[in-house]
């Protein structure tokens, strides 16, 4: 589900690049052939003997909630796809993965959904077999339903005790105000708890974005490429739907600074949170790209605010950004966990400083390319296993809509230049753009 961990894990990942003239960012061939009902397959051999990764990707998110009182559903759903199909009910299909051994998971952002499995090739025949049957023959029954909306209120309840899925929700919704983004991947509480009462609504969410045109697989390891696509061709060539088209509602522009303060009720450390909207990723722009490297070097362990707040003076525990590209105008986040309360003044003061003389043109080129070099390699040394691959390109996938988006984006940030970074400051990271969210805990304790 989408919350600040997810940001921070993926926001990381989205600042990988490679250098002007290196070597590509993407070291494996890739093969790619789209059937004619418009599923995209994509399969990058890798040496992993005896191993595959078998990744489905739905773009179907949070952003599509625009149904009043349907937030949360396509993480909802994510749930409902493991309950089976006339084929193979409830169970069963979990029950033959587990006798090869995969790995098998999935989770929801605010732009799609991905299924992941991981394990023997030995398997894969009955992979692709079950897989596709879930996705073209998914059934479940009312009792069934409620029973899961009960399981999936309940984890909301557990994430509740974490400070930062109130922040989260406090930001999102007064940042924006008629996007979908304006709620988490969980949704709202009072439609989670009436989810129970959405069956039939459950059915159409199927029908409308589990279609073969919003979806891609990548499947990287050990395998025979051949006997792979004649097994695709079979058992997904007969699935025949075909996309919704439902706008999503635009957010209107911000025209002035907002702020939003959460008081947590047990102890914790205080925290902040700046956020600026930002413009909607894209491969043919280079905000994407220009943001990637901008989370870097404005936060990132190399950073002069970074050495002065966290090495240094040690007023706060972490810095660091929540970045990651989204399909739609989205936020670029800066956030701190603070030491004390105390400490807020000087960490705001050291953060605005930094944008501030950024915007006004200071900016060192040679710390801009220590960065794309570092992310670059800190990309190709967690391409390690066919999960690695696999999972990277679905990810961009995701995001971009295009198999070799992960390619593209690193190619993008290897151009992006330091003035680039300037520019971009003095255009978004300004008041009129900036929510602030504080947390402060109960009698600005510790824990």
């Amino acid at each position: 589900m989408r919350t600040f961990l997810l940001l921070l894990v993926m926001g990381a990942a989205a600042s990988s690049a490679a250098q002007p003239n290196a070597p590509a960012a993407f070291p494996y061939p890739v093969k790619t052939d789209t059937l004619p009902n418009g599923l995209t397959v994509v399969r990058v051999p890798f040496h992993s003997p005896g191993l595959v990764a078998y990744y489905t990707v739905v773009r179907v998110g949070s952003r599509n909630e625009v149904e009043p009182g349907k937030t949360g559903f396509a993480h909802f759903f994510e749930h409902m796809m493991f309950k089976g199909t006339k084929k193979h009910p409830e169970g069963e299909r979990e029950r033959i993965l587990a006798t090869y051994g995969f790995d098998d998971n999935a989770f929801t952002t605010d732009d799609f959904t991905v299924y992941h499995s991981y394990g023997p090739t030995a398997g894969l025949d009955a992979l692709v077999e079950l897989e596709a049957d879930r996705f073209r023959n998914l059934e479940y029954a009312e009792p069934s339903f409620r029973t899961e909306a009960l399981a999936v209120l309940g984890e909301y309840h557990k994430n509740e005790a974490n400070p930062w899925l109130r922040m989260e929700e406090r930001l999102l919704g007064t940042a924006f105000k008629a996007h979908p983004y304006r709620h988490t991947t969980l949704g709202f509480y009072e439609d989670i708890q009436a989810m129970p009462e959405a069956y039939a609504y459950s059915r159409s969410f199927f029908e409308r974005w589990y279609t073969p045109d919003n979806t891609l697989l990548f499947i990287a390891g050990d395998f025979n490429d051949s006997e792979l696509m004649a097994d695709v061709r079979e058992h997904y060539g007969p699935w025949n739907r075909k996309v919704a088209r439902i706008p999503i509602p635009a957010e209107p522009p911000q025209t002035e600074k907002r702020t939003v303060s959460v008081e947590w009720p047990s102890s914790t450390l205080p925290r902040q949170v700046l956020a600026w909207h930002t413009p909607a990723a894209s491969l043919t722009t280079p905000g994407a790209a220009i943001q990637a490297v901008l989370a870097d070097y404005l936060v990132g362990s190399t950073s002069p605010v970074y050495k002065e707040l966290v090495l240094g003076k040690q007023l706060v525990e972490s810095l660091g950004s929540g970045f990651y590209p989204h399909r739609d105008p989205s936020l670029f986040s800066l956030h701190a966990t603070l030491k004390a309360e105390e400490s807020r003044p000087a960490t705001e003061a050291a953060l605005a400083q930094a944008i501030q003389e950024l915007a006004a043109g200071k900016v060192d080129p040679a710390r801009v390319k220590a960065i794309q070099s570092n992310i670059r390699y800190s990309l190709l040394m967690n391409l390690e296993t066919p999960n690695d691959v696999a999972g990277q390109l679905a990810w961009y996938a995701g995001i971009f809509g295009t198999p070799d988006a992960l390619s593209r984006h690193l190619q993008n940030v290897a151009r992006v230049q330091p003035e680039q970074l300037v520019s971009f400051a003095k255009r978004y990271l300004v008041d009129s753009q900036l929510t602030v969210l504080t947390l402060t805990p109960a009698a600005g304790g510790k824990p």
